[in-house]
């Protein structure tokens, strides 16, 4: 049985309790057997693979490499991977270029098939690499089974820190946090965004975010958040906004049922 995380609380209280104990927790996480077995058939078969469709139709490697890159959900959709795979990331029409979920162009630039001088598995510390994203993740979901917030806090902190030391344009920074599922419910939630705020034009998203965000921080670029402080202070917020849309929620709910009773 994989190690069930503690959660203690909720909100702040919980996040602050799950980084405390953050170290000793994915340690037991990783060591638990059935993550353990994905890790070390990966390790053991990724050496195998000559071509996308290789990978893809090995069901066990493709567990632990959707795995790594958040894409858990699409283990069913070979098809797909293997087009997404096998264009790279090179060409500009190759489909991972034409999708706002960045993580797909994440994968197709890290195994490189397709691409001129990839494919990359073979790279001595890429096995390393994914093993470690694949644990993480996985740890994220863990948690998420148990309070979807703190999971999503956490792929904030990571996210952001990446997409800040990018080295992208501002723009495209913004544009790969918007295209980040994930990411935009977090920045949503922490903004009080209305649900139908997808539905606008890009540009008055882009336009509202940096604002929202500039209100917060005194600064409207993602950039910032190569700063530990900024990434906290953002999470902290989120984590707050979420726990008064869940009282709100409650509430509201309680007061129907009163009312039904009656």
């Amino acid at each position: 049985m994989t190690y069930q995380p503690i959660v203690a609380g909720s909100g702040l209280v919980a996040w602050n309790f799950l980084q405390r104990t953050m170290d000793t927790q994915t340690q037991a996480f990783e060591a638990s057997p059935e993550i353990s077995r994905d890790l070390d058939y990966f390790a053991e078969n990724i050496g195998n693979v000559e071509t996308a469709e290789d990978l893809t139709s090995d069901r066990r490697l493709m567990t632990v490499v959707l795995g790594a890159y958040g894409l858990d959900d699409d283990i069913n959709n070979t098809f797909f991977m293997n087009k997404i795979l096998s264009e790279g990331s090179q060409a500009d029409d190759a489909l991972a270029n034409r999708l706002a979920d960045k993580r797909y162009l994440k994968l197709a630039e890290d195994f490189g098939f397709g691409d001129i001088g990839g494919p990359w598995h073979k790279v001595p510390g890429f096995v390393e690499d994914v093993q470690e994203n694949f644990t993480t993740r996985q740890f994220e979901i863990a948690v998420g089974n148990q309070d979807d917030s703190l999971r999503l806090a956490m792929n904030a902190v990571r996210e952001l820190e990446e997409i800040a030391t990018s080295g992208s344009s501002d723009n495209a920074m913004w544009y790969t946090v918007m295209g980040s599922p994930p990411l935009r419910s977090v920045m949503e939630t922490t903004f009080n965004l209305p649900s139908s705020f997808g539905t606008l034009d890009i540009d008055l998203q882009l336009e509202t975010f940096r604002d929202r965000m500039d209100g917060i921080t005194g600064d409207g670029e993602v950039s910032q958040f190569a700063n530990e402080e900024v990434r906290d202070q953002i999470v902290q917020r989120y984590l707050l906004m979420s726990q008064i849309s869940n009282t709100q929620t409650y509430s509201s709910n309680q007061i129907a049922l009163t009312l039904l009773s009656y």
